[in-house]
């Protein structure tokens, strides 16, 4: 991943440190020292098979922040002011994604066998405070990728 912090609308991707030695590697995510930090609602973990999509997601008020410590991922992100971005997170490309509400995202696996997506939440789980749609929706213009 670049060294540079890359944005869109409404969203960000910051490179992450990996410190990493011949027992394993510590992988930074976020801390609330980082000027960044906007709270701490829950943390969760996901998993994603290779070439399976799991989308649209958006959030009306919470603020999510990703990062792919195992595997790797292809999130899409849209919102309605600009044209859908496709970023790749994993290992090779270690970084925070930060997604602010309204904006409506998804992923598909790219790695072999399972990715695990981390997930630092500004709020707790809500099920009325989001909104999904489903993978071939026409609302928003993009298509998955056949896996």
């Amino acid at each position: 991943m670049s060294a540079e912090p890359r944005e869109g609308a409404g969203w960000s991707l910051r490179p992450l440190r990996q410190f990493p030695d011949d027992r394993g590697a510590v992988l930074h995510m976020l801390r609330a020292t980082d000027p960044h930090f906007e709270a701490f609602g829950e943390i969760y973990f996901s998993t994603i098979r290779q070439g399976v999509v799991k989308a649209w997601h958006m959030h009306r008020s919470k603020t999510v922040n990703l990062a792919v410590p195992i595997g790797e991922v292809a999130v899409v992100l849209w919102h309605p002011d600009a044209d859908p971005q496709e970023l790749r997170l994993g290992r090779e490309t270690y970084g925070l994604l930060t997604i602010r509400p309204g904006v409506w995202y998804g992923f598909r696996g790219i790695g072999a066998g399972e990715s695990l997506i981390a997930n630092c939440a500004t709020e707790p789980f809500d099920p009325a405070e989001g909104d999904d749609l489903p993978p071939d929706t026409d609302r928003i213009p993009y298509r998955w990728e056949a896996a």
